[in-house]
């Protein structure tokens, strides 16, 4: 498994849950943990998506195409 694959199927979802998980933990009032650190989980997810999204993905080849 390459690189590219990795990040397109762990990484960019990964980040993207990370924002999502931020968020959620900003909006909840009972764990002030999750509280303190939400803003920073949404911007650690999103530096990361913006970094993995500038990634492109596998090229696949036909082989049909190359004799």
């Amino acid at each position: 498994m390459t690189f590219r694959a990795i990040n397109q199927k762990y990484l960019e979802p990964g980040s993207q849950l990370l924002m999502i998980f931020g968020i959620i933990a900003l909006c909840q009032p009972w764990n002030l943990f999750l509280h303190r650190y939400g803003l920073t989980m949404t911007l650690v997810g999103l530096i990361a998506f913006m970094i993995t999204s500038k990634v492109p993905p596998e090229q696949k080849t036909d082989e049909s195409r190359n004799p």
